[in-house]
């Protein structure tokens, strides 16, 4: 089963003001140093049918913003994304189109492609999510290292990213059980499914189901 890591193996970027930082970055966990200058240069420049909700944060068309929800700046919310209560976007947060963004769900520093869902008790910090992408109520993307060095991609080769915060990166598709705990670097391929309950590390194929941590199978 091929581990594939490259951002052309991983998503279909059909945002518009994403498109450029997908297509120029080879590796996923390359964007997340490079999210909040993107989007401030967004704001500066300006994106057609979006607005200003306050300073620093842009909404698009029909965007579902509920009571006792926190945005921080810089953010941008793409069009008919629904925001629960009580969800705390901390800042450097830019969606595409159609997504959930849950209940006392925590977002910082993060890309969410079309029709991401993040719906229930969600932690998703320093991490890229795909098209389609689901994390079950409860699951988190944990970004740090309890030893603070720089997180490792453990590949078919273990790459040394430099880099001390990467939570998760999901794939197009990827499908994340309720009360998964995403170790930093972790990489779930497209349409892959993880049951409940798993602790994840290392990078996992594309178009599998994981049933725990080193039980891996392909789906059929």
């Amino acid at each position: 089963m091929n581990k594939k890591i490259k951002t052309c193996e991983l998503y279909e970027c059909n945002v518009p003001y994403l498109k450029d930082l997908f297509e120029s970055s080879r590796y996923p966990w390359e964007m997340l140093p490079k999210i909040k200058s993107l989007i401030l240069e967004l704001i500066e420049k300006g994106i057609p049918d979006f607005t200003e909700l306050k300073p620093g944060v842009l909404v698009g068309k029909d965007v579902k913003i509920a009571d006792f929800v926190t945005i921080e700046a810089p953010a941008i919310i793409g069009h008919r994304t629904e925001i629960r209560p009580g969800a705390y976007i901390r800042g450097n947060v830019i969606t595409g189109s159609d997504c959930v963004m849950g209940n006392s769900s925590e977002f910082k520093n993060c890309i969410l492609l079309d029709r991401v869902q993040v719906p229930h008790y969600n932690y998703v910090g320093d991490s890229v999510l795909g098209n389609k992408a689901h994390m079950g109520a409860g699951s988190i993307c944990s970004n740090l290292k309890s030893d603070g060095k720089a997180v490792v991609i453990h590949a078919d080769e273990k790459i040394d990213t430099g880099l001390r915060k990467i939570g998760g990166i999901l794939a197009d598709g990827a499908d994340v059980g309720c009360g998964c705990v995403i170790n930093p670097g972790t990489v779930i391929g497209k349409n892959t499914s993880v049951y409940p309950l798993t602790a994840l590390r290392g990078v996992y194929p594309e178009n599998c189901i994981v049933k725990s941590q080193n039980n891996v199978v392909l789906r059929k």
